[in-house]
């Protein structure tokens, strides 16, 4: 059984001595986002607030420490990934979070390895931790109104409407996606018509 109160404390001081401050208050206001949204979903909130304070852990580490942490997961690393390894922070993350902080939640490392890209078929912790990165208060979209409108859809609806958001985002910008993006909003599009949450 974890220790929430010690264990979270171990990672914000983690945290705030390895990235550059307004990360820190980034990851600070993602762990409150995440807890909110755990309690508003019927989750654990000291899992939401510990996952987001630990996911941006690495983000400033270097692309060798990133790859090189990533391959302990045992997961393959894509060229795309290998192309753009910061990709891989969450990953890195994960893996930090079970070796140095004896983290072994299989909810909380999927949510933290995942933050970044998400995954099919997602555990609602990932999706919390998913969403909470991208409508976090100081995100520049991020007005109360926005929450708002978000926090009146269920889980899932919410996934999908920031899912869209997210791609559109990205492709009016011109960035690359990442592959298995365009397949998980095809699946929750196909989870939300035919009701959402199964």
């Amino acid at each position: 059984m974890i220790d929430y109160i010690e264990k979270t404390e171990e990672i914000r001081q983690f945290t705030m001595a390895h990235v550059k401050k307004s990360r820190y208050e980034h990851s600070v206001r993602v762990a409150e986002t995440c807890a909110r949204m755990c309690r508003q979903y019927g989750l654990d909130s000291r899992k939401g607030y510990l996952a987001g304070i630990g996911h941006d852990m690495c983000k400033d580490f270097s692309n060798d420490e990133l790859i090189e942490l990533a391959r302990r997961d045992g997961n393959e690393i894509t060229d795309f990934e290998l192309k753009k390894p910061s990709l891989l922070h969450g990953r890195a993350a994960a893996i930090m979070l079970k070796e140095k902080f004896k983290v072994f939640d299989p909810e909380i490392l999927e949510a933290v390895a995942n933050h970044t890209s998400g995954i099919i078929g997602m555990c609602d912790l990932t999706k919390c931790l998913f969403l909470a990165d991208k409508i976090e208060p100081g995100r520049p979209q991020s007005t109360d109104e926005y929450r708002a409108r978000l926090f009146a859809m269920s889980l899932d609806d919410m996934l999908y409407s920031v899912l869209e958001e997210n791609y559109d985002y990205l492709k009016g910008k011109g960035i690359e996606i990442s592959p298995g993006t365009t397949e998980m909003i095809d699946y929750y599009a196909a989870r939300k018509s035919v009701g959402g949450s199964q």
